[in-house]
């Protein structure tokens, strides 16, 4: 029996149709990303499969006794929980046996009750069968290849960052014996080397997956399957992205074919009837063309993605020199800098991307020479004619209630209300989410918004932190193509190297400029 059974399974809200009557199976050992432009209904796929969100109809039908572990970046934890402690709280139900078996010792010791002794000897079996006796090593291994051992392991987890949270919650997952896993953008607060340790423990993972990403590469590299979610349909496809998107391109040239085919045939068909109908000699052979027809089952044609375009505005700048820092220490505590003293400068036209692991310092290097927080100490400048434009990461809004339209207009309330709503739409936002709350929308459509927003203001300095954690394909290579296109300076944070590869000049490891000697001239 499979592990889980969809079937019959339609979904929609009151302004928006996401699928009908979908229906596959997740078997044992499958490993299947969950793929689709943005806005298409992954994420609440997800939520229907956790009991998060009823659909309007059909079943889903998990196997008994399974056990299901699911990602949720914003699981409640305990207050006061350091790293350490939480992550061994994967094996809560372990240390319960492990205790109860010492109780039971204690009181054979006592009593010299035979049946005390059997029951925790079959305890001590459990824990034996558990690996309970490498938990330390096994927490070890996660935390050093998630790289939390930057975080501090007796740090309390409710001060740290968001990303610093997701990456715990999902080593805990990992941590955990279950038969699935539902992992929703796991790589979303990973550099490089932790989505490698990553892909690898995938790979080697016996449970099976259900895993929707954005980063294809990473997709690629560990799923077996892939559940396509597209015009209000799921179709699932053997093998890995790739291969399962080179079978759904040669289905979806096929059914043009087949439709472009259909279409020739129906326009004769309904030419020689027009011809004939009124003829006695012809008519009654038009009528059974006629009858033809109306039994015929018209096919659709196949619907192509709407693609998102962008284009940021310039402004000349007059200066060669963008931006310069003179061993610029940064972070939030003056004790406790989050990096070693940067120094580092960009000429005007240069185009750079940050690489680090997460929790380097990147984005607090961003912020400070944006001027959002205060040096610790040492130096920086950006040229007098620069002009920054700047995305930051965060999925944040001062009121979750404002539709994207209210958010634009204002932000730019001389701007015509058409101008903004030609905007959203060339950026991939439709009339309806337009329209709808902010918090309503997807990932991939707030990240667009803010785009769009972006585009509005003339500038000289791009500045993107991970611009395209929610994005999906075709959204990325219209980024991508604007970047290239703008003239000015770009800094991109990215934890995607296939995004930045073709696009940046330098790939500047934040390591490799902290603690350079300082610049004689200054500041």
């Amino acid at each position: 029996m499979a592990l889980l059974e969809v079937s019959e399974l339609t979904m929609s809200y009151p302004d928006k149709p996401l699928y009908s009557d979908a229906e596959f199976q997740v078997n044992k050992g499958e490993h299947i990303g969950i793929v689709g432009q943005n806005g298409a209904g992954k994420s609440t796929l997800i939520k229907i499969l956790t009991n998060q969100v009823l659909p309007v109809s059909g079943r889903i039908d998990w196997q008994k006794n399974i056990k299901i572990g699911y990602l949720d970046q914003y699981a409640d934890i305990p207050e006061n929980s350091t790293l350490e402690g939480f992550l061994h709280t994967a094996y809560a139900d372990l240390y319960k046996t492990e205790a109860a078996m010492t109780n039971l010792y204690t009181k054979y010791a006592e009593t010299m009750d035979d049946k005390l002794l059997e029951r925790a000897s079959r305890m001590q079996e459990e824990l034996d069968a558990a690996d309970f006796y490498s938990i330390d090593q096994k927490v070890e291994q996660i935390i050093t290849g998630l790289g939390l051992n930057a975080i501090g392991r007796d740090h309390i987890i409710n001060e740290m960052s968001g990303g610093q949270r997701a990456k715990i919650i999902l080593a805990k997952l990992l941590l955990e014996d279950n038969d699935i896993i539902i992992l929703d953008e796991p790589t979303n607060y990973l550099d490089v080397a932790h989505i490698e340790w990553l892909e690898n423990y995938l790979q080697s993972y016996e449970g099976a997956a259900l895993v929707i990403s954005h980063d294809f590469d990473f997709l690629d590299a560990v799923t077996n399957a892939i559940l396509d979610v597209s015009f209000g349909k799921i179709t699932k496809y053997r093998g890995n992205f790739k291969q399962a998107m080179r079978t759904k391109d040669e289905r979806t040239e096929q059914q043009i074919k087949q439709y472009e085919k259909q279409q020739e045939v129906i326009a004769k068909t309904e030419k020689f009837i027009a011809k004939n109908k009124a003829r006695a000699s012809t008519a009654k052979m038009a009528r059974g063309r006629q009858k033809m027809l109306d039994r015929m089952e018209v096919l659709e044609r196949p619907e192509e993605n709407p693609r998102a375009t962008f284009d940021f505005p310039y402004v000349e700048s007059a200066s060669m020199e963008a931006v310069k820092t003179n061993q610029l220490v940064v972070g939030y505590e003056k004790d406790h800098p989050i990096l070693n003293p940067i120094t580092f400068q960009m000429s005007a036209g240069d185009k750079v991307a940050f690489a680090g692991f997460n929790g380097a310092g990147k984005s607090t290097l961003i912020k400070t020479i944006l001027g959002y927080l205060t040096p610790l100490s040492g130096k920086f400048s950006f040229s007098p004619s620069a002009k920054a434009n700047y995305f930051s990461q965060d999925l944040v809004w001062d009121n979750e209630r404002q539709t994207p339209l209210q958010i634009m207009q204002q932000a730019f309330p001389k701007e015509e209300g058409k101008t903004l709503r030609n905007r959203l739409g060339r950026a991939g936002i439709n009339g309806t989410n337009a329209m709808k709350e902010i918090g309503l929308l997807s990932g991939g459509e707030q990240t667009k918004v803010k785009l769009a927003l972006m585009e509005l203001i003339e500038s000289n300095f791009l500045i993107l932190d991970e611009p395209t954690n929610h994005l999906d394909e075709t959204t990325k290579q219209a980024l991508k193509k604007a970047l290239i296109k703008f003239p000015g300076s770009v800094i991109i944070v990215s934890h995607e190297p296939g995004f930045y590869d073709g696009l940046v000049d330098q790939v500047v490891d934040i390591a490799s400029i902290s603690n350079q000697t300082p610049s004689d001239e200054g500041l």
